[in-house]
């Protein structure tokens, strides 16, 4: 009776352990945002959502490191996302501002979250064909920091969010707008970081780090909400004239008008370079 013959070229079945446990941290942080918000910490609540998002940085950028990605890891990593950029602020900001309004509060907060799942759907459907130096709208964990910075700044100075709750919601409508936008978002995929950089540019990066841990609340919303002005700006900066399809509706990388490369006559070993490049 002969063994049966084991394919040693086949992967085997399991659940890579690391960047997963930092994806159910992100997954937890976002749960935990919403209970907060539930029995009114709300400051918690937006550093939790906050919480989500170093998670969210770390655990794609260990499974590459380690290189331990997964076809199971990118999908609940999505539906990580969702939960912590998608129903965490909007359900913070629905409880801290948004109650009080009606119909017209828990409509916003909706509209945030299809908004964000009609993003990711986007981002996941497309990650083959899109430009990787720029995102397709604005991310959805930096929607949901606009939607926390927020929250956190109003629960520090002790501000009643259903005061400003028709302004707020409007806020909502627009972060969640932006999401599915064709605005493009600088996505920093570009940058080298191991490059040498010199010393000023170290503590410029240490004295940006004290402003933040000094106000975190208000730095952080204005760092994001000038993060979400940007988009509309590099969009009309990088197209000759600004068209319907590139602030809604399909569009690819080439429907903007950005200057191309000179292509002269190279020679072989010069061809050969550019296209590694």
């Amino acid at each position: 009776m002969t063994e049966p013959v084991k394919n040693e070229s086949q992967p085997r079945k399991g659940i890579y352990l690391l960047p997963n446990l930092l994806t159910t941290g992100g997954l937890f942080s976002g749960f935990y945002a919403i209970i907060s918000s539930m029995n009114g910490h709300f400051e918690a609540a937006a550093i939790a959502i906050f919480v989500a998002m170093i998670f969210d940085g770390l655990d794609g950028r260990v499974a590459r490191l380690t290189n331990t990605q997964s076809e199971f890891g990118a999908q609940y990593d999505s539906m990580a996302d969702m939960l912590s950029f998608g129903m965490a602020p909007a359900m913070v900001m629905y409880n801290w501002a948004l109650s009080d309004t009606g119909k017209f509060g828990w409509l916003a907060a909706f509209l945030f979250v299809a908004c964000a799942a009609l993003r990711l759907a986007r981002f996941n459907a497309n990650l083959s064909v899109t430009d990787g130096r720029f995102f397709q709208g604005l991310a959805s964990p930096a929607a949901a920091a606009l939607i926390a910075g927020m929250v956190w700044t109003g629960a520090y100075y002790q501000l009643d969010g259903n005061g400003f709750g028709y302004l707020l919601g409007i806020m909502t409508i627009l972060a969640g707008l932006l999401m599915v936008s064709n605005f493009r978002y600088h996505s920093f995929k570009d940058v080298n970081w191991r490059d040498k950089v010199s010393f000023v540019t170290i503590l410029l990066v240490v004295l940006i780090f004290v402003v933040i841990a000094a106000r975190p609340a208000e730095m952080l919303l204005l760092i994001f909400l000038l993060y979400a002005c940007s988009g509309p700006i590099t969009t009309i900066r990088s197209v000759n004239k600004l068209k319907l399809e590139h602030v809604v509706g399909d569009v690819t990388p080439a429907d903007f008008d950005e200057p191309q490369p000179d292509l002269q006559p190279q020679e072989p070993a010069d061809q050969t370079e550019q296209e590694q490049k």
